[in-house]
């Protein structure tokens, strides 16, 4: 994919935007398997983790789709 912008309708839009919601999802998804195995018991601190969590996501996500 790159990370060129995509034109649609007239309006640039970027594929980090893309990116960012497929960590939004796979996100999630992580989370509901670390709850359903029981180990979301272990997380001292939800809504970091969470953030930590999505960050991380995010990265991977742009290293795995993006090129440089």
């Amino acid at each position: 994919m790159g990370l060129r912008e995509w034109a649609l309708g007239g309006v640039f839009v970027s594929p980090l935007l893309l990116y960012a919601l497929l960590a939004l999802l796979l996100t999630g998804l992580l989370r509901v398997a670390l709850h359903k195995s029981g180990l979301g018991r272990w997380i001292w601190h939800e809504a970091l983790f969470d953030f930590a969590l999505y960050v991380c996501a995010l990265a991977g996500v742009t290293a795995a789709f993006g090129t440089w």
